[in-house]
């Protein structure tokens, strides 16, 4: 949209004006139509005035000839037209579309904020679909506009008092008809807010199914889900008697309008202020402009429905971002130094940490909720309260996220998968700058894409997960078509190939759910590893996995990491026994800091939280 913060107006203006072109030839064809059908009970009434009264048949011929043409004409003019509008009203619901997604993955973030996931997709289906649809309910107006149009300036023909009744009650009527749709936009936007809260509703059930039948509470889930789909049934309920009472009233004064025109119509008849066939006609026209004065109320309840959808989709277009992009750049080349200073946030109270280039630095904490505040701040999914995070010695704050995720992979515990097969998922992360499947998800929150921040494949390790010195240059483009084999390895994913029925061509399925949560683990690790960021931040990627795989994994890990800044963020003993060093973060300040083994030794709080 071109404004910053655009309005439901604004959206709507701009998927209007955005299918102008659309719009223009649907509309010329619609008002084609409409022409067509306002003459045909002219034609009529001068059939039987020119031909039937003066018993002409060669004029009867001539007339049913023209009458032909007409029909064809109004035929096809429909046909094209709603071919048009209907074409148009798709291309602007998927310009909607784009836009909902772009804004949602924006690296920027904010866009999702207070809104349940399932909520984020109705929005950009039916919401965008319904704004899309103004298209078609533009073009309709119009013919709409032009039917009362032709009929009000051939009832003037035919008569002026028939043609000024109908110029002077058709504006009465359509604001009375604008009036009548308020109460139906209201529901209407009640109807959809209660139909996103359920589809996120049941978006969170269906993906948390397996850990709601093992904590036994499924019964409790299902009975929230089913008060949530109460709320929105009684919600379109009340949308829907509000379109039938908005509908019945104004074909009530619809149709005594149209009786209004014929009886005044029979009187000049009567009187003879006109002829039998211009009575015709005028009776004729007055039935026809039922159409036309049905579709402005049919309008009018479009525009309400649609109003309520633009100002929901307008909601996510013009959300606040999470962080707002610096003017800085990245070093070149990185060399992936991380520094906190102060750095509060959440759970995080004046943390102090220095990670030296290349480094290998578990991060163990006695709170979830610190390594969550953590991951936030270095994929800068949320700016520190307090404090600040540099990345060889130029501040979070002041680079873009976008830039910033080409250098720095936050790979969350929760990372989905995509649909495709096990080698596809892996093999995207290296396939070339800017690819989604190694960057972030929407938002760019963790959880999603590689698992987190990341946002191309450029200024990448080496592809065979060699040994460089610490702080050695990482940058340029990875070549394309690297081989994900060394990836796949390190992260005992080629274990999990080897168990699947087609290896790596086997469908992982929606958000990978064909596999198991072990499995899932490993290929995602696999992606993040592949992906060859110079620095990587790794939650708990082996909580699903046996002892003996996560004891590979961990020399896995370190050998492919060899080089490069890796930060393992877990309370596993056996990725912290291969970390250089491990910071310990307690009460949300770094209580310790030293090997494994030896805060094992000396640390009672690290003990318990490690080994417990």
């Amino acid at each position: 949209m071109a404004a910053e913060k655009p309005s439901g107006r604004d959206v709507l203006k701009g998927a209007i004006a955005g299918q102008r072109r659309g719009v223009a030839i649907g509309s010329v064809l619609a008002v084609g139509h409409q022409l067509g059908e306002a003459l045909v009970p002219v034609l009529i009434g001068m059939v039987i005035d020119d031909a039937v009264a003066g018993d002409d048949a060669g004029a009867l011929v001539r007339w049913l000839l023209v009458l032909v043409v007409v029909y064809v004409m109004l035929a096809f003019s429909f046909r094209l037209g709603v071919k048009a509008a209907e074409r148009a009203a798709e291309l602007a619901a998927h310009r909607v579309r784009l836009e909902l997604v772009g804004r949602v993955l924006d690296p920027r973030g904010g866009a999702e904020r207070g809104r349940l996931p399932g909520a984020v997709a109705n929005i950009a289906t039916d919401d965008a679909k319904r704004v899309g649809y103004i298209v078609m309910v533009v073009t309709v107006g119009v013919s709409g506009l032009a039917g009362a149009a032709v009929s009000a300036v051939a009832l003037l023909l035919i008569s002026v008092p028939l043609g000024l009744l109908v110029l002077a009650g058709t504006p009465v009527l359509l604001w009375l008809g604008h009036l009548l749709s308020k109460p139906l936009e209201h529901r209407s936007a009640a109807e959809q807010e209660q139909a996103a809260t359920a589809s996120g509703v049941a978006a969170d059930l269906i993906a948390g199914l397996r850990v709601l039948k093992g904590i036994g509470a499924r019964d409790a889930a299902v009975e929230r889900y089913r008060a949530t789909s109460r709320d929105s049934l009684a919600a379109t309920l009340r949308a829907a008697r509000a379109e039938g009472w908005q509908n019945g009233v104004v074909l009530a004064l619809t149709g005594g309008f149209i009786a209004l025109v014929a009886l005044v119509g029979g009187r000049l008849a009567l009187s003879g202020d006109i002829t039998l066939g211009q009575l015709v006609a005028a009776v004729g026209l007055a039935q026809f402009l039922l159409t036309p004065l049905q579709v402005f109320a049919y309008v009018n309840a479009e525009f309400a429905q649609a109003r309520a959808s633009a100002a929901r989709v307008a909601g996510v277009l013009a959300a606040a971002p999470a962080v707002v992009p610096g003017d800085r750049r990245l070093a070149e080349p990185v060399r992936g130094e991380l520094r906190l200073r102060g750095v509060e946030l959440g759970a995080l109270t004046e943390v102090d940490m220095a990670v030296a280039a290349g480094e290998l630095v578990g991060v163990a904490t006695t709170e979830p909720a610190a390594a969550e505040a953590l991951l936030r701040c270095l994929g800068r999914i949320e700016d520190p309260a307090a404090g600040v995070v540099e990345l060889d010695g130029v501040p979070l704050t002041g680079l873009d996220p976008a830039e910033l995720r080409t250098a720095v992979l936050v790979a969350a515990h929760d990372a989905d998968l995509f649909a495709g097969t096990v080698g596809e998922n892996v093999a995207a992360a290296g396939a070339g700058q800017g690819t989604a499947a190694a960057g972030s998800g929407p938002a760019g929150t963790p959880g999603t894409g590689a698992g987190g921040a990341g946002g191309g494949a450029g200024r990448t390790g080496p592809a065979d997960g060699g040994k460089e010195p610490a702080g050695a240059a990482r940058s340029g483009p990875e070549p394309p078509g690297r081989d994900p084999g060394p990836a796949m390895a390190a992260a005992a994913a080629d274990e999990v190939c080897r168990a699947l029925p087609r290896g790596s061509e086997t469908e992982v399925g929606e958000a990978g759910r064909a596999l198991s949560g072990g499995q899932r683990q490993r290929v995602a690790l696999a992606r993040a590893l592949h992906a060859g960021r110079p620095v990587l931040v790794v939650h708990d990627p082996t909580t699903a996995v046996d002892v003996v795989t996560e004891a590979r994994i961990a020399e896995g890990l370190r050998d492919h990491r060899a080089g490069m800044t890796t930060l393992l963020v877990t309370n596993s003993p056996a990725l912290l026994a291969v970390a250089d060093r491990v910071v310990f973060v307690d009460a949300g300040r770094v209580a310790a800091e030293g090997p494994h083994a030896d805060l094992v030794r000396d640390e009672s709080a690290y003990r318990a939280a490690v080994l417990a």
